[in-house]
């Protein structure tokens, strides 16, 4: 597997991950009685993963000169 296909698995292993997170900080938000601080810790992970799968794509974008 070439570095531009290992990385785009990996960018969606990664975007697999951000979703199912979303489906957890949802179900998480609606229980009254949620654990607050477990809630911040998902968000946080959710933003890395979003910053993580940035930096991919931009490794896969070739630059333009300006």
């Amino acid at each position: 597997m070439s570095h531009p296909e290992q990385t785009l698995q990996r960018i969606i292993e990664l975007e697999v991950e951000h979703r199912d997170l979303d489906v957890v900080i949802e179900t998480l938000i609606k229980d009254p009685s949620h654990d607050e601080l477990q809630l911040r810790r998902l968000k946080k992970r959710k933003l890395q993963l979003k910053d993580h799968i940035t930096l991919l794509r931009m490794q896969l974008t070739p630059d333009v000169p300006a």
